[in-house]
């Protein structure tokens, strides 16, 4: 079962410089997608062939951007922070992407333009399952095996008011009734996912 995460960095840089010394703060709370990349992604040792995320980065300058991790394919990355925090540094400083232009910046990483509209689009496409992640809806439990499974989840904020209109016909999965951290959130789907495997 080939797992996707999508994650929406509402003030992670689209474009521009990226401070390594200061991802919590200054780069928009990247911090907290590179730990969702690190869960989504790496094993003890390895690599997660069943899964890929995509990181939006929606805090500008400029239009929105996402990056694609494949697990089936990504090499040459290290499972630390500041490893994942480069490659996305050498990304920023590149041109934007058009919308639908895939380029593959290093094996498995891939630099486009878009938005949470635009993966949605392509996982309808690509016959992926969705469900968006929230401590209010059914247990997780609840899901239906298929081929393609997608998740969709914030970083430190609430999804926006246009955000919840966009996902607003797409089932809401629980892990349980606390709001847990991104990262967390994503080791608990693949525990859950494994034991079904």
């Amino acid at each position: 079962m080939q797992r996707r995460f999508a994650i929406i960095g509402h003030r992670a840089p689209s474009s521009g410089k990226l401070n390594l010394n200061d991802l919590s703060g200054g780069s928009g709370r990247l911090d907290v997608l590179l730990r969702a990349v690190n869960s989504a992604l790496f094993l003890s040792h390895g690599i997660r062939t069943d899964s890929h995320i995509t990181l939006h980065l929606e805090g500008g300058p400029g239009p929105s951007r996402r990056i694609w991790f494949n697990g089936e394919t990504l090499a040459g990355v290290r499972c630390d922070e500041r490893s994942i925090a480069g490659q996305i540094k050498a990304i920023l400083k590149r041109p934007a992407k058009p919308i639908g232009v895939f380029d593959q910046v290093t094996q498995g990483i891939f630099d486009t333009g878009g938005n949470l509209t635009t993966t949605l689009a392509d996982w309808k496409r690509e016959d992926v399952t969705l469900y968006v992640l929230d401590a209010e809806g059914e247990p997780i439990e609840n899901i239906e095996k298929s081929e393609r499974i997608g998740f969709i989840l914030s970083d430190d904020r609430i999804f926006t008011d246009e955000e919840q209109k966009l996902m607003a016909h797409l089932p809401r999965i629980s892990l349980g009734k606390k709001w847990l951290q991104g990262h967390s959130c994503i080791t608990i789907v693949h525990h859950f996912l494994d034991k079904k495997d």
